[in-house]
């Protein structure tokens, strides 16, 4: 890690490997939906949104400059409202397609990551 992302506050105790776990998590979402969006079923809004929400914060992580502790916990929490959204919307869809079935599952792994990272953000405030 560069030694301009340690010098922003809070990074110091950040929990790196949790954040690399989010970002992979974010990735991984984010090409379900891509994948699920192609079906275009009901759910293909959703699962494109989702897909751009993902992108948006993972590379919000990685970059870091110019982020604020606050408006990293809003953007974690409009991921994790746009995952719950996608999810909801595979979920109708879960039993006979596995493809939203594996995008309902990427949109709770990325929700489950995100919190887990804003309940550690929370944490250090």
């Amino acid at each position: 890690m560069d030694k301009s992302m340690m010098s922003m506050p809070g990074m110091v105790e950040m929990d790196m490997a949790m954040m690399q776990e989010c970002m992979d998590a974010c990735s991984a979402c984010e090409q379900a939906c891509t994948i699920c969006s192609m079906q275009l079923m009901d759910c293909a809004p959703a699962c494109m949104n989702c897909a751009d929400m993902c992108n948006t914060m993972m590379r919000a992580m990685m970059r870091m400059q110019g982020m604020t502790p606050a408006s990293m916990m809003a953007m974690l929490d409009a991921c994790i409202a746009m995952c719950q959204t996608c999810m909801d919307e595979c979920m109708d869809h879960a039993d006979h397609s596995e493809v939203c079935k594996m995008c309902a599952q990427s949109c709770q792994a990325c929700m489950d990551a995100c919190m887990k990272m804003r309940d550690a953000m929370s944490a250090m405030a």
